[in-house]
Parts: C-alpha cells; structure tokens; sequence
C-alpha cells in the first residue's frame, strides 16, 4: 500500500481519519482558496479538494494524498469560516430556523499514477429557532471561529440543531470516511 496523506492542517479532520486506523501522516498545502467568479459551491469544493492533493504531489510522488474542502450553504450564500466572535454569531442567527447544508469535497490522489477521485458530499442540517443570547454563548463556549458556519457538530453545535439529513454525518466535520472508504478500497487499500 502506498503511505497515506491528508492534504489538511486541520485537527478535525486528523482525529476523524484516525478512525480509520491506517497509518498516515499530513501536511498542510499553501493554496488559494478563493471562489471563482460565479463557480457554484459544489464546484468550488471538488476544485479545492482536488488542488489541495495536486499541490502536495510533487513533494510526496509515492502517496495516496486526501484533499477536502468544505462550505456551509444557506440559501445561494455560502458560508465560510466566520473568524471573529461577531461574524459567527451573524452567521448562526442568519441560518436559524433555516435548513444549512454543508458540502464536503473529497479527492483522493494517487501521486504515481495520477489518478484522482473527486466527490461532494452533502449533509443538511434543519438549525433551531435560535436568540441572541443563545447564540452569544455558544460562540463562547465552543469558539467555532475556524468552523464553515460557525458549528462544531462534533461539540456543542449539536444542540443548535432541530434534526440532520444526510448519508455520512463524519462529512459535516469536514471528511466524510464513508466515501473515503469506498476511494481508497478503489486503490486497493483494506480497511479494516
């Protein structure tokens, strides 16, 4: 089996393929993840998750590379990371009562051959009808600033929620093992 890497400095996304049990080691890749002028969501995260893999291929020509990508979309808006304690609570009142559906794109690359599988994955989440204060002190408590849409669905942010609609819930923390599973069995990589 080639070596595994996660395209991703994110913490989240490091715990989540643990579960795995495959060994794997990660590295940040230096990318511009800006939205191109009218690319629609689904589009901007199966680019990314496919750039973050490519741009680690040249160091690491012997792997299997995960890239991932993820936005929150409310209505035609997409939600990125909020960054600031004001912005995050702008975001978790826009979205409440509302449906908010977290896309999650996933590559897997395999830098020998170049072969790469790109997916989406959606997860929708119905948000409670949510106050002021409710949400002050969540933001608070949980300090989702680094989070798409202001949650951690893996902490507090479950509590914000009134129900969840999708076919893999380790999507909406930003890697979606299910369909990483099926990719890497594709490469031929046994799990369990």
């Amino acid at each position: 089996m080639l070596p595994l890497l996660l395209a991703s400095s994110s913490a989240y996304r490091r715990e989540l393929l643990a579960r795995l049990r495959l060994p794997f080691t990660w590295a940040s890749p230096d990318l511009d993840e800006q939205r191109l002028p009218d690319e629609p969501a689904v589009e901007l995260v199966r680019r990314l998750a496919r750039q973050k893999a490519e741009a680690l291929a040249a160091s690491h020509p012997q792997h299997l590379i995960i890239g991932s990508d993820q936005v929150a979309v409310l209505g035609e808006q997409i939600l990125g990371k909020p960054h600031t304690f004001d912005r995050a609570c702008e975001q978790l009142l826009e979205a409440s009562g509302q449906q908010v559906t977290f896309l999650t794109g996933l590559a897997l690359l395999n830098s020998a051959t170049g072969h790469c599988q790109v997916d989406c994955v959606p997860f929708t989440v119905t948000m409670r009808e949510l106050d002021r204060e409710r949400v002050e002190r969540y933001v608070a408590a949980e300090q989702p600033l680094d989070c798409a849409g202001s949650f951690k669905a893996e902490g507090l942010g479950v509590s914000l929620f009134q129900s969840t609609h999708g076919c893999d819930a380790t999507s909406l923390i930003g890697l979606p093992l299910i369909r990483l599973v099926d990719m890497l069995t594709r490469e031929g990589v046994v799990v369990p």
